[in-house]
């Protein structure tokens, strides 16, 4: 029996998939700059005076890892996300960088309605797993956006390079895929039950808190195989698109790579999941059965 939506429960629904997508980049968790735009913004001198920046220790992710998910409303596929991993040859104040790619988009039954055509990049900084540069442009059913910040890590700010604007953040400040990789260099071996863990970001010009809490392990199936999980819940904010904690679930391996399998939101109508359905070059093993 076929069905319709009216135009304001669709962009409600399309919202909800995106805010899921742009969530699980935060591991709570919606174009690549052109090679001659990139190519200047690296070669840019950063400040070279004497700093002492942070060490991270991972184990979780390498070079060449590549993650694939499907975006669902109810039994009707919406969109699939992508993310990955590449090591480059240009430096930024010497250091190693990675140069990690996160895509979106709507597949063509949901087009007519609601198109989505993410990009979103970050270069981040190899050993202290802070970003250095983020790129983002989306189209979201008309709605285009080009938004690059400029991460000034010995200086403790951040430049918006389309409005010429500079913000105060703290050293090691995340992005919204960086934030996704920090996370899951977080060690979880001794998580208790209500447990909250936390970091900041750099969002939409704002210092945005990300918490999560930890709620217990659980067995997952999904496309991808069967998982041994641990189970978090983003600790949400008044004014957000999901209202309370539980109204986002997030599934995560409970092993070293710790990667979001499953993610599922409460909508208004019906539900909206986000699932792993491809997985390659990991850095270790997964527990999967």
């Amino acid at each position: 029996m076929a069905y319709s939506l009216d135009s304001s429960v669709k962009i409600i629904i399309m919202k909800k998939l995106m805010s899921l997508f742009s969530i699980l980049f935060f591991f709570t968790l919606s174009l690549a700059a052109q090679a001659q735009a990139e190519e200047k913004t690296m070669d840019e001198p950063l400040t070279e005076e004497a700093f002492e920046f942070r060490k991270v220790e991972n184990k979780a992710f390498k070079d060449g890892e590549f993650l694939k998910y499907k975006l669902a409303y109810g039994i009707m596929n919406a969109g699939e996300a992508t993310l990955e991993v590449k090591k480059v040859k240009k430096k930024i104040q010497n250091r190693e960088i990675l140069h990690i790619v996160g895509r979106g988009y709507s597949v063509s039954a949901f087009d007519w309605f609601f198109k989505v055509r993410d990009k979103y990049e970050t270069y981040l900084d190899e050993e202290g797993i802070f970003p250095w540069l983020f790129v983002r442009r989306i189209e979201e059913g008309g709605y285009k956006k080009e938004q690059d910040y400029k991460f000034f890590q010995t200086e403790e700010k951040v430049e918006h390079v389309q409005k010429k604007k500079e913000y105060t953040v703290p050293h090691g400040i995340q992005d919204m895929i960086s934030s996704f990789y920090y996370a899951r260099t977080i060690d979880f071996s001794n998580a208790e039950k209500g447990q909250i863990f936390g970091f900041e970001s750099f969002v939409d010009g704002e210092v945005y808190p990300i918490k999560i809490k930890y709620s217990g392990t659980k067995t997952i199936r999904v496309d991808a195989g069967k998982f041994d999980c641990m189970v978090f819940h983003p600790v949400v904010q008044q004014g957000r698109v999901f209202k309370r904690d539980d109204d986002l679930t997030v599934y995560i391996t409970n092993d070293e790579n710790k990667i979001p399998v499953l993610a599922k939101a409460k909508i208004l109508i019906g539900s909206v999941r986000m699932e792993l359905i491809d997985y390659k070059n990991l850095a270790n093993p997964m527990a999967k059965r």
